[in-house]
């Protein structure tokens, strides 16, 4: 290393090369556990600059330490997983730069705290302060301190309940809606020190009212989150959200601001461009790719209404962590391969004298179209246990039903809703949700995505 100019020179440490390699191998593994990941013979830059390569969402390859490697997931990538490896790169490229240079080393220890994950998201939402060694030591890194706002504060109770809450982090960029905020001389950084205020937490709640932080990371005044958004209530969202969240969506539609929530769950839930875009579950931050899953979704079922409608309802059902199976059949015909001839809805039960008493309701619904029918009815159906199937035209075919499978498969080791999914999909498109807030698709016996 040259010690006048703090440059990494012709011999760097075999150690930071060595450990570098192995976290960037334990980065990538965390958000694609699926992936493969081969050293390539290809030849490669010597730069420590970590480049991934336009490949295609088959493969990707990259160059780091003087190597190409291949990077190979097990689904085709989306536009948000290739922004996810890029910042995945641009985080570790600059914390490089930072171990191996005194010019900056000693002005950047902050880009070491914490959980590194935290830090791949915030460069995912906001690159600038990871562009660079010199911007990570002059530009405060927003995103990371408003999480590990919330981190603390999930572990924390108030009265001896769990803690919600949330921020709104003003953007940088130009919002016709809005001026940026003007934090008061006396305003307090929105940084770890503010969750020793027992006070704080009483606030905001997340839910309908959110701390605002201007460009400069101050906690600068609390708003309505409805109110704040009400000017943003005639944009189209670019994906069907959660009910509970819709307004927090629309916070984020302009101007790049920055929405961050900690449910009384315990998850955290990080919303931006108009969509949520991250959230952390069981110690755990998952990327949604909310909108590539639902263009997917939308593709398989072919009609848009009926495709928003099970989305939304679904959603809706995680937020509140009630499992349902919606299932969408390719061919109606097919139905007494998996629903009991008693549990269908044009059953006749009139000559069935030990008829259940939940068939005894099945007229309530008996030739309705879900898309017919308000999102709170099918909701509440759908919280029955057992599934609610329909046709390929949204009409209700059962509810409440314990489906027929193969008790003799492999599969057998699995959940029951999951093994009911599993097998159901062989027949049409199903939708699982579980009770700890994950939905997942099921197409041909495989799971397409999870969110």
């Amino acid at each position: 290393m040259d010690n006048k100019t703090g440059v990494v020179g012709s011999t760097v440490s075999p150690f930071l090369d060595g450990l570098y390699k192995q976290l960037l191998k334990s980065s990538l593994n965390y958000f694609f556990p699926s992936a493969q990941i081969q050293r390539l013979s290809a030849p490669a830059t010597a730069s420590t600059l970590l480049r991934f390569l336009d490949s295609g969402s088959e493969e990707v390859q990259f160059d780091w330490m003087g190597f190409r490697y291949s990077f190979l997931p097990q689904h085709a990538l989306s536009e948000h997983d290739h922004r996810l490896l890029k910042s995945i790169g641009t985080v570790f490229s600059t914390r490089y730069e930072l171990a191996s240079s005194q010019k900056w080393a000693m002005r950047s220890t902050q880009l070491f705290r914490g959980v590194p994950e935290d830090r791949y998201v915030s460069a995912f939402l906001d690159p600038s302060p990871h562009s660079s060694a010199e911007a990570a030591s002059n530009h405060q890194d927003r995103i990371t301190e408003a999480i590990e706002v919330l981190r603390t504060s999930s572990m924390t109770t108030y009265e001896n309940r769990r803690i919600a809450t949330g921020v709104l982090l003003f953007g940088n960029f130009p919002d016709p809606c809005h001026k940026p905020p003007v934090a008061p001389n006396e305003a307090l950084s929105y940084s770890y020190a503010l969750t020793a205020i027992r006070s704080f937490h009483r606030l905001c709640d997340g839910l309908q009212t959110i701390a605002l932080v201007d460009q400069s990371g101050y906690f600068a005044e609390l708003v309505d989150i409805q109110e704040w958004a009400r000017d943003y209530s005639d944009f189209p969202l670019p994906v069907p959200v959660s009910a509970r969240y819709e307004w927090h969506s629309r916070a984020t539609l302009c101007g790049g601001h920055v929405c961050l929530i900690l449910t009384p769950n315990g998850e955290m839930k990080v919303f931006g461009d108009g969509v949520q875009l991250f959230r952390f579950l069981d110690g755990k931050w998952r990327l949604t790719n909310g909108q590539h899953n639902y263009q997917i979704w939308t593709g398989a079922l072919g009609q848009t209404d009926l495709a928003e409608r099970i989305f939304r309802v679904a959603l809706n059902l995680a937020e509140d962590r009630r499992g349902a199976l919606l299932v969408v059949l390719d061919d109606p015909g097919l139905a007494d391969r998996i629903i009991a001839p008693n549990d269908m809805l044009d059953h006749d039960s009139t000559t069935n004298a030990t008829q259940s008493s939940k068939s005894q309701l099945h007229y309530l619904l008996r030739g309705k179209r879900l898309i017919d029918l308000p999102s709170s009815v099918l909701e509440n159906v759908a919280r029955i246990d057992g599934a609610v199937v329909m046709d390929a035209n949204g009409r209700v075919l059962t509810f409440g039903a314990i489906l027929r499978h193969n008790s003799g498969s492999d599969l057998a080791v699995e959940g029951g809703r999951t093994t009911a999914a599993i097998n159901t999909s062989m027949l049409g498109n199903v939708l699982k949700v579980s009770e700890d807030g994950l939905i997942s698709y099921y197409s041909k016996g495989n799971c397409v995505w999870e969110m």
